[in-house]
């Protein structure tokens, strides 16, 4: 009786991450979708990491600056595919308020009777 318990513990201690997983979501577009959030989970975590120790000094650890271009661009592609968006800097944001002050004002009319005759007026007089 002992030994059966003992083997079953085994068997449940053997089982993977994929077969737990086959076990508790029945839909394997579920189950995809599943492991597809934990994997960008876990390149967040690296990337995350990765760009963060460029910034934190550890004793024993070089503190020389390193290009984490690589890092950061998977960062902010995974970021993004959660439909997290990087924000703009203040001079990206100053520039689109400069061009939507110069921005050129518009009507547009719709005229539904004929005929209309439209007279302008010269304003640099």
């Amino acid at each position: 009786m002992t030994e059966n318990l003992k083997e079953s513990s085994k068997s449940q201690q053997k089982k993977n991450v994929f077969a737990k997983i086959k076990e508790n979501i029945d839909d394997k577009e579920e189950q995809l979708a599943f492991i597809s959030v934990v994997v960008r989970l876990v390149v967040i975590a690296w990337s995350g990491f990765i760009v963060s120790l460029n910034y934190i000094s550890i004793p024993g650890y070089s503190n020389e600056p390193k290009d984490i271009t690589f890092p950061a661009s998977i960062l902010t592609a995974t970021l993004s595919s959660f439909g997290v968006d990087a924000s703009r800097g203040k001079s990206q944001k100053a520039k689109d308020s400069v061009s939507k002050s110069n921005a050129v004002h518009t009507q547009i009319l719709r005229i539904e009777q004929a005929p209309i005759k439209i007279i302008t007026e010269d304003t640099n007089k």
